[in-house]
């Protein structure tokens, strides 16, 4: 009787011309086509924490011929997965209890193909190692093209899935200098720009000309919309300023918060006349807001009952500023049972320097 030999890939049965008499069906269904099936869509599933070199048995059921590696076992500890050395692909799911990263890799052994706690890739043999054909993560941190300081520009993958990489992505690249990331859109031409802010970390993000972007955004850092010298920065067809409304009366010392608010309103009659003092916030100075040449305009509104009140005097991070007022001339009074809107825009001009440029306006 002749022996049976296998093929080099899968390890199926290859029976020679005149073998198996009386035993082909069942030779056929275990070493050919059961195996076959297990190639094409079984799944091999490793729920113990341990490094594990796959089973590779020629003709019987083993670890290596299937399609799906899944992953199951919880811990913390990054464990390698040693698969033939031989033209093979795998999808790899690392479902992990834990936070524990998955190496897939070649008998040598070979670097391979790393797969973070949650996600997945299908990876496959190129001739001296496995290698990402696709994933659900960036395979390895971005390469800049060019200096790596002020200019340089990364381009992404278009099967980038979604925006969770991109903190992934600057965590890799700690880039010095003001670097330039670009997402391509899914025709190919430029789609969203984001820019680090020189130390890896992204300072805004913002569509490229001619993208629109519909989701309702919050950004937390500054904006900067520089524009050129043949185009506005921004153009804007609706907007709102914030307004804090108070059922305060007007006495003392106020103090208006520019962080918070582009209007204040205080509802109830004044009481006394009062001094404005202009800050950031309550622990911020209007100083460390500002640079120089950069103005501000806030709105303070007054309700006056009988008895009019007003400002006496402008203060700016709690010291005294002469403002110019409109029309040449400080007011020295309010306007009774109306409400006297406070206009000021302050120019800084120099370290803690500032220039305030006042009106009062009645409305009634």
């Amino acid at each position: 009787m002749a022996t049976t030999n296998y093929t080099t890939l899968l390890g199926l049965a290859l029976p020679t011309t005149g073998d198996l008499s009386g035993t082909w069906g069942t030779e056929v269904n275990t070493a050919i086509t059961s195996l076959l099936d297990t190639a094409v869509a079984g799944t091999t599933t490793l729920s113990a924490d341990t490094d594990v070199t796959l089973s590779i048995t020629n003709g019987v059921a083993n670890q290596a011929r299937s399609a799906v590696i899944l992953w199951t076992a919880s811990g913390s500890t990054t464990r390698n997965i040693t698969a033939p050395a031989q033209s093979k692909a795998y999808v790899v799911i690392n479902a992990t209890g834990g936070s524990q990263s998955i190496v897939i890799r070649g008998v040598g052994p070979t670097t391979g193909v790393t797969i973070p706690a949650g996600n997945r890739a299908l990876v496959a043999w190129n001739g001296s190692d496995f290698v990402t054909v696709s994933s659900t993560f960036f395979a390895s941190p971005l390469a800049v093209t060019g200096n790596s300081t002020a200019g340089a520009e990364i381009r992404l993958p278009e099967d980038t899935d979604n925006g969770s990489n991109y903190i992934a992505l600057k965590a890799a690249n700690a880039l010095a200098g003001n670097v330039t990331f670009t997402l391509p859109n899914a025709d190919g031409t430029n789609g969203q720009v984001l820019q680090t802010n020189g130390s890896g970390v992204l300072s805004f993000i913002t569509p490229s000309p001619g993208i629109t972007t519909a989701g309702n955004n919050t950004f937390t850092g500054i904006q900067t919309f520089a524009g050129t010298s043949s185009n506005l920065a921004v153009v804007l067809t609706d907007a709102a300023e914030t307004t804090t409304i108070s059922a305060t009366a007007a006495t003392g010392t106020i103090n208006y918060d520019v962080t918070t608010q582009s209007v204040l309103y205080y509802t109830s009659n004044a009481t006394g006349n009062w001094t404005l003092n202009i800050r950031g916030s309550s622990g911020t100075s209007l100083d460390t807001l500002m640079s120089t040449s950069q103005s501000i305009t806030i709105v303070f509104l007054v309700t006056n009952g009988a008895t009019a009140y007003y400002q006496t005097a402008l203060n700016i991070d709690g010291s005294a500023v002469t403002p110019k007022w409109q029309g040449g001339t400080a007011p020295t009074a309010g306007n009774a049972s109306a409400i006297d809107a406070y206009s000021v825009t302050v120019v800084k001009t120099g370290a803690a320097t500032f220039t305030a440029f006042e009106s009062q306006t009645q409305f009634k």
